[in-house]
């Protein structure tokens, strides 16, 4: 073996020289905070007053660190966009990434500067947490990683909606609003989080997440068959909708919410409508049931339930009393908001599978209910708010006082209105009496009976100490309002003479609406009841009321089903 030449070291003392400095100062350097940097993405914070519980945030993640927790005592209101669910961070998985920040629709997530904790073996499950205000450890070490104008993910903007000019109002009865083009569509399709919210807002739950997305990815038809899994007043309510979808927007927390409504009309618009009809047919019974219903009134609420009666194979046959279907979104609605072809589209739809509709038949005159009960296995009466309520005031009953339904069912049917040089409106909306600043004391009339006017009182209160509407007067505070017509919109009700007087006590009512279980059944088993006469003036609630009455219906003469 060949001698390994060691390299001298030293003598084996050296070690004992640093005895010698025992006694001396050591020299040393002050250690300086070292401060993570002012954006670090430590632990999560979560504003809790701001956080509505989207669940946006878990969706964005990729590595599944976020978890959705029902807290309760939160508040949970589906209408509001509220949701009582916070997002739990597991730090096994999160890797900081911070798009959940970005993303975050209200900006009530942020990254704080705090990133030190350790555990025990045993309490690995205090890596799983539910981040508040206070931060991980009771203590705030200051915002790290905040969203900024740059990293902010979600498009606050609204892609604006062209209209007709109001010097072209005037001339015609065109649709005002123009609707979205492909672009447009696409950029305001974009914006959308896909949280949901929206979803859980609307009366019929519509799955507009889905057809938002399907608009984004340019499959107009895809959106067509998700809109028809909810609705089949699709191109109505994609222009007369109460959209109270876009109240729930989580977008519009922080800017201005998803045209949700503009969407499916978009949707709706760029499908042709017999493409339109083979969508909705997806999925129809081909046999017949052998089971016959019968259907009072042609409204959004009745032909829903018609619709989803006769894809389920039942035999549905709707009567009508006027010459057109459609209900009140015909006749109580003007062409410049709701054309008359896209209504008719979506009643072919409708009648396209199946659905037999009878108009010019008035219950009472040409057949009774008590017939249609012996002759169907079910019946329905799905009644608007056709007829208008009055004011009462002295002189309201000269001619030239017109109700507003009645107005606008004489324009949809292309009466002569005798238009005057001037006319006055009772009413501010759809609350009308209860909103309006000044209470209608007399309509004028002249010696000669002609109309001239009306006599106004200022409202000084409108309800009282209980909150029952009760409105008070100044009639110190007189106004005189000049016209040749005088129109009340006041409110609405039904016409229920089509009950008879026996069927009317036999039935329970509430303030008077019909009062009906959850699926729309009365307290009569052989009758159920939907839409104005039982929610009130609203095309989504009615055609939501639809699905709800076809369910129960269905339950009761064919296969059991749940109820929406």
């Amino acid at each position: 073996m060949a001698d390994i030449d060691f390299e001298d070291k030293g003598s084996v003392l050296n070690p004992l020289r640093a005895w010698a400095f025992l006694g001396r100062k050591p020299v040393t350097e002050p250690l300086e905070p070292r401060l993570a940097s002012l954006n670090y993405r430590g632990f999560h914070l979560n504003d809790w007053e701001k956080c509505i519980g989207c669940s946006t945030c878990q969706k964005v993640c990729d590595n599944a660190a976020i978890t959705m927790v029902r807290i309760p005592g939160l508040p949970q209101d589906p209408v509001k966009g509220v949701r009582n669910e916070r997002p739990a961070i597991d730090y096994g998985r999160c890797c900081w990434c911070g798009l959940c920040v970005d993303i975050c629709p209200t900006g009530s997530l942020s990254l704080s500067r705090e990133y030190v904790h350790t555990c025990t073996d045993d309490q690995l499950s205090s890596y799983f947490v539910l981040p508040d205000p206070k931060g991980m450890h009771g203590k705030y070490y200051g915002h790290g990683w905040t969203k900024t104008a740059d990293s902010d993910l979600v498009d606050l903007v609204r892609q604006p909606m062209a209209e007709l000019e109001p010097q072209a109002r005037s001339a015609n009865f065109d649709e005002i609003v123009a609707g979205y083009d492909d672009q447009q569509a696409l950029l305001e399709a974009s914006r959308c989080v896909q949280c949901g919210m929206c979803h859980d807002a609307c009366p019929t739950h519509m799955n507009a997440p889905e057809y938002i997305r399907a608009i984004w990815e340019g499959k107009v038809e895809e959106a067509v068959r998700w809109i028809y899994e909810t609705n089949p007043f699709s191109h109505v309510c994609g222009r007369v909708c109460t959209h109270r979808c876009e109240d729930a927007c989580s977008v519009g927390r922080r800017g201005t919410p998803i045209a949700i409504r503009w969407l499916k009309r978009y949707a709706m618009d760029a499908v042709p409508h017999e493409r339109v009809k083979q969508i909705a047919a997806a999925g129809r019974l081909t046999h017949a049931s052998g089971r016959r219903v019968a259907i009072v009134g042609a409204g959004p609420a009745g032909l829903t339930a018609a619709f989803d009666l006769a894809r389920k194979g039942h035999g549905v046959t709707v009567f009508e009393a006027l010459d057109k279907p459609g209900g009140m979104t015909r006749w109580g609605i003007p062409e410049y908001r709701l054309p008359y072809d896209k209504l008719d589209q979506d009643i072919d739809v409708i009648r396209s599978v199946g659905v037999d509709i009878r108009c010019n038949v008035r219950i009472g005159r040409d057949i009774t209910l008590e017939q249609l009960r012996s002759d169907y296995d079910a019946v329905l009466i799905a009644l608007g708010l056709q007829t208008g309520r009055s004011t009462r005031v002295p002189n309201s009953e000269h001619p030239q006082v017109r109700k507003s339904v009645e107005l606008l069912r004489q324009v949809t049917a292309g009466e002569d209105i005798g238009t005057p040089r001037s006319a006055v409106v009772i009413g501010g909306g759809n609350v009308a009496m209860d909103i309006a600043r000044t209470g209608p004391q007399e309509c004028l009339v002249d010696a000669q009976g002609r109309l001239t006017g009306l006599r106004t009182w200022r409202v000084k209160a409108i309800f009282d100490e209980q909150g029952r509407f009760a409105p008070s007067y100044d009639s110190d505070d007189e106004r005189i309002h000049p016209g040749e017509m005088v129109v009340e919109a006041i409110g609405q009700a039904s016409d229920t003479s089509l009950l008879g007087d026996a069927l009317t006590e036999k039935l329970e009512w509430r303030r008077g609406r019909l009062d009906v279980d959850a699926g729309g059944r009365t307290s009569e088993p052989w009758l159920w009841a939907a839409g104005d006469m039982v929610r009130g003036p609203d095309v989504v609630n009615a055609v939501a009321d639809g699905h709800r009455v076809a369910a129960s219906i269905h339950a009761h003469i064919g296969v059991p089903e749940t109820v929406r």
